[in-house]
């Protein structure tokens, strides 16, 4: 069981072109390959917010995938601001 010190916890809002392409199910993916728990939504302003844990090197990687996204993306900013660990064990697509 990880340590709550060798976890990493932010939460991210990514703007641009990101509903309507497919972000959240390929951050999901994402998330799963990197062993990244937390979870992605589509926020009411067009942005995509979310919340990743893990490993700090898996979080870091998930967060630089989100500055591209999938290929039909245009990513124009991403927020990324310190969270607190919340324990998380999956990572969820939340509607």
């Amino acid at each position: 069981m990880r340590r709550a010190a060798d976890t990493k916890a932010v939460d991210v809002t990514v703007t641009g072109r990101v509903q309507g392409v497919s972000f959240r199910m390929y951050a999901e993916d994402q998330a799963r390959r990197l062993g990244v728990a937390g979870w992605v939504r589509n926020e009411p302003d067009g942005s995509v917010g979310g919340h990743f844990e893990g490993e700090p090197a898996a979080v870091d990687a998930l967060v630089e995938w989100c500055r591209s996204g999938p290929r039909l993306a245009r990513v124009e900013h991403v927020r990324v601001q310190a969270a607190s660990v919340s324990g998380a064990r999956s990572f969820d697509v939340r509607f």
